[in-house]
């Protein structure tokens, strides 16, 4: 959007701009969710040994992470919102049929890594997008409605492609390239939408008796994309990586499961299927609790977090499947009311460079809360439950401090309180 230049208004409602991303966002991951459900057999049918996919598939979560401190930023400078956003998902559909044909381990491989990097190249961007809309929506409602319809997609691709490879006999190419047909239907509604949306940012300019807010602090004469993030930004990604530190993967559930003999490893994605289920419920029930209270809703993540263990690691399968569910429910509400909480905390000009800072966060402790678990459950189960339950609880205490920085700032000389 040029500078001075007010942005157009949208031709369609907020609602339908989040509902209309939602299916671009279910079809997407029809795409990538279901390759992604037979990543490692495919690639040991061409050779891998466990270490191989593990660092194949390490490297690629890495990317989707990591790159997002450079894809953030650079998005915020340029201001090409839809580019960046289409070019990430058009590397992400483009090469997922292509891993049914690859036919040589490192061609497979690097297939794999250029998905994760397209979600790299599209998150900051698509996320920036998506909190305009939710400025009128209400910020949990808007992402927690995005998420849960997200979530239909990473259940129906995984199902899709189980029975089309029941159907082949294992044949890996029409499996990955019926996959295809999703993905070209997600690009042909991103340009409808593109064309019907190009300034999303109206949402946000042409709300009715628009106020000042906390939010609005972040320009200075440095200019869009310069001034620095918030301080109540960085006390967030302080909790949320305090508890990702704390938080078990599902890698970590589903092993147990297995070796512990309590389910079989057929009966593990439907365990899985029903965690996404929790997912979306968790996100629409933490999005709306948080338009209404706050960031109050937040104390609810770490409580979840540390009740997983106690349950995911018990000896019988009831106890399994309510700590695999609890799993989902944490991961509903990381995957849409902390996404929230950021578009409330930065100002539009920063948004895309504190989605890439914080999803960066995330994901590094992310990465520390599955190897320090892991470890833990291997080497010393005792400890495992007061690890996190003292982790969990300093992440409440990072709270309280991020709440008083929140009421200090709303409190400050020319801001008034963010709605919610």
């Amino acid at each position: 959007m040029p500078s001075g230049r007010e942005p157009a208004a949208p031709q369609l409602s907020a609602w339908r701009f989040i509902t209309t991303f939602g299916t671009i966002s279910l079809l997407a991951d029809f795409v990538y969710e279901g390759a992604r459900s037979i990543t490692g057999p495919l690639l040991a049918s061409l050779g891998a040994t466990a270490l191989v996919v593990g660092v194949v598939t390490g490297v690629g979560e890495a990317a989707a992470l990591a790159l997002r401190l450079v894809s953030g930023p650079l998005t915020d400078r340029t201001q090409r919102f839809w580019a960046w956003t289409i070019a990430g998902y058009t590397l992400t559909i483009v090469t997922v049929p292509f891993l049914g044909i690859a036919g040589t381990l490192w061609a497979a491989g690097a297939l794999v890594i250029t998905e994760r990097i397209g979600k790299a190249v599209r998150s900051p961007a698509k996320d920036t997008l998506l909190s305009h809309a939710t400025a009128v929506t209400g910020r949990g409602r808007g992402f927690a409605v995005h998420e849960a319809m997200d979530q239909i997609g990473a259940v129906v691709g995984p199902v899709t492609v189980a029975g089309v490879l029941a159907a082949t006999g294992d044949d890996y190419a029409p499996a990955l390239g019926v996959l295809a047909i999703p993905g070209v239907a997600a690009l042909a509604l991103l340009v409808w939408l593109l064309l019907r949306v190009p300034e999303p940012a109206g949402y946000e300019t042409a709300r009715p008796h628009a106020t000042p807010s906390v939010t609005d602090a972040g320009h200075d004469a440095r200019g869009p994309g310069r001034a620095p993030l918030p301080a109540a930004f960085w006390a967030y990604c302080a909790f949320t990586a305090t508890t990702m530190i704390g938080f078990s993967t599902f890698g970590v559930l589903s092993f147990h499961m297995v070796t512990d003999g309590i389910l079989s490893a057929a009966a593990v994605p439907l365990v899985y299927a029903a965690a996404m289920g929790a997912d979306a419920v968790a996100a629409l029930a933490s999005g709306w609790a948080y338009d209404r209270i706050g960031p109050k809703t937040l104390a609810a993540l770490p409580i979840i977090s540390a009740l997983i263990p106690i349950f995911a690691f018990g000896g019988h399968v009831p106890s399994v499947v309510i700590g695999a569910l609890l799993w989902g429910a944490a991961v509903g509400i990381q995957e849409s009311t902390l996404r929230a909480v950021v578009a409330d905390l930065v100002p539009s000009p920063r948004r895309a460079t504190a989605y890439g800072v914080f999803a960066a966060g995330l994901g590094a402790a992310t990465a520390a809360g599955g190897a320090v678990t892991g470890w833990l459950y291997e080497e010393l189960p005792g400890a495992l439950l007061a690890f996190v339950a003292v982790v969990q609880t300093s992440a409440v205490a990072v709270a309280l401090g991020m709440a008083f920085l929140r009421r200090r700032a709303e409190r400050s000389p020319g801001t008034q309180r963010t709605p919610g």
